[in-house]
């Protein structure tokens, strides 16, 4: 059993999708649609309201990414519906105030010169490779937000 906070849940309904994500506050990130390249109106910061600034294409959400400073949520469109994950990244998030250099959260160049945030979260697992010992094991890589509050 993962020890990492995590809840999953799936949509089947893409305007249920496009209503609760709109409900969203506080939250920074970016939507990807399915017809279109990601556009100034489809990336967040925490001062903005989605429900005001999002606009929707004919497509359908293929991706997105959110994080409020200590959940990361994460939709993913997959056959007929979208998967829901969300993520408690508080431990990650401290780990990287107390050490700059801390490895897990890694930062990326993403488009419109953003860069973005991203978290491994690793877990200790016994391994029957290495004698049943504990070994960290990579679970999840998550959106931790955008650097300097997104602010190019």
């Amino acid at each position: 059993m993962s020890k990492i906070l995590d809840e999953k849940y799936t949509y089947d309904d893409k305007n249920k999708l496009v209503e609760d994500m709109k409900q969203l506050q506080g939250y920074e990130g970016y939507i990807q649609f399915s017809d279109t390249k990601i556009r100034d109106c489809d990336i967040f910061q925490k001062s903005d309201a989605i429900a005001t600034k999002l606009q929707t294409t004919n497509g359908f959400v293929y991706e997105a990414h959110f994080c409020n400073g200590t959940e990361s949520i994460s939709i993913k469109q997959i056959n007929d519906g979208w998967l829901v994950s969300k993520t408690n990244i508080s431990k990650q998030l401290e780990a990287k105030k107390q050490d700059e250099d801390y490895p897990d959260i890694q930062t990326y160049h993403a488009i419109n010169g953003l860069k973005v945030k991203m978290a491994q979260i690793w877990e200790e697992e016994e391994d029957e490779f290495c004698e049943n010992m504990p070994v960290a094991k990579l679970k999840k890589v998550v959106f931790t937000g955008f650097e300097n509050g997104g602010n190019q």
